[in-house]
């Protein structure tokens, strides 16, 4: 099994980026795995001494297959960056898992994304495979397929991510023409469409909301775990995007996911179980953080 490369997204935070290292490390899979650290230049002169921080800290990793930083000169905005970082290393390697520096993996998350990517290689229904799942009630599959694609610990292949849109007035459009944005906005019960509008008008420059919209217009499918095998750690005030919240925290997996063929089909357990959580979300305090927490993908 050919191992994908893993690229990891970092800014100013070091403590959190530590963390991510760190568990990333502790990965069955990690000596054997290429990393590239894509460094995000500061916004601001206020900004450079913990961006060196990070910088200092990144350089002398280990523990890995081999390790490239790109540190970048100037302030990108995590969006443009990982635009960027993810479509090199897809150009270079044909696939990649996306790391971002508030994402604490299971030492089984390597082995699950490169695993899950090998079997659905040949799938064109299947454009990314995700680490992350919602603290839902129900008691979930071990694999399920879900439409559209997500953003906290990530993979895809070079055909997958080559779907990607990042004009989101003609994914709008799009959605609009087909009457597609109450199923996009699962059942209604999540303001998807509502994001995309902001990001059109600049109010974020979420890459997240257009990778999902890419992936749902094409009808693509991503797999998710039964048992979420990433934890995001960023919802601490820590960013210059997230309040403070609970509602996603989610334990993690303590073995590996087993990972079987699926139906390329999307699960109904599994989306009933995710409108029901979006559900829970609708106190409006509550809704504007959690919209602010998936919208950060956008300037720092």
């Amino acid at each position: 099994m050919t191992l994908a490369p893993i690229a990891l997204f970092a800014y100013n935070r070091l403590v959190h980026t530590r963390r991510t290292v760190e568990a990333l490390q502790k990965n069955e899979l990690a000596a054997q795995s290429e990393l590239y650290v894509f460094s995000d230049g500061p916004k601001a002169a206020i900004d450079e001494p913990e961006v060196e921080g990070v910088r200092n800290y990144l350089k002398d990793i280990a523990g890995f297959k081999s390790s490239t930083i790109n540190r970048q000169p100037r302030n990108l905005g995590l969006a443009q960056s990982i635009i960027a970082g993810v479509t090199e290393v897809c150009q270079r390697h044909g696939r990649v898992i996306v790391v971002e520096d508030d994402l604490v993996t299971a030492p089984f998350f390597l082995r699950y994304m490169n695993e899950a990517l090998a079997l659905y290689e040949n799938d064109p229904e299947v454009i990314s495979i995700h680490g992350y799942v919602y603290p839902v009630k129900a008691v979930l599959p071990e694999t399920f397929f879900l439409k559209g694609a997500d953003c906290w610990g990530w993979a895809t292949w070079q055909r997958g991510w080559k779907l990607f849109n990042p004009d989101g007035r003609r994914l709008l459009d799009e959605l609009e023409k087909k009457n597609l944005t109450t199923e996009f906005d699962f059942n209604g019960n999540y303001a998807y469409t509502e994001m995309l509008r902001q990001q059109i008008a600049g109010k974020n420059n979420s890459w997240a909301i257009r990778w999902y919209a890419s992936a749902f217009l094409e009808n693509r499918l991503t797999l998710y775990p039964g048992h979420s095998l990433v934890q995001n750690i960023g919802h601490d005030s820590s960013g210059a995007n997230c309040g403070a919240s609970t509602a996603f925290d989610v334990g993690l997996a303590d073995r590996p996911i087993q990972i079987n063929r699926l139906p390329l089909v999307e699960h109904p357990l599994g989306r009933r179980e995710f409108e029901y959580y979006f559900q829970s979300l609708r106190r409006p305090s509550l809704a504007r953080r959690v919209r602010k927490l998936f919208s950060r993908s956008e300037v720092r």
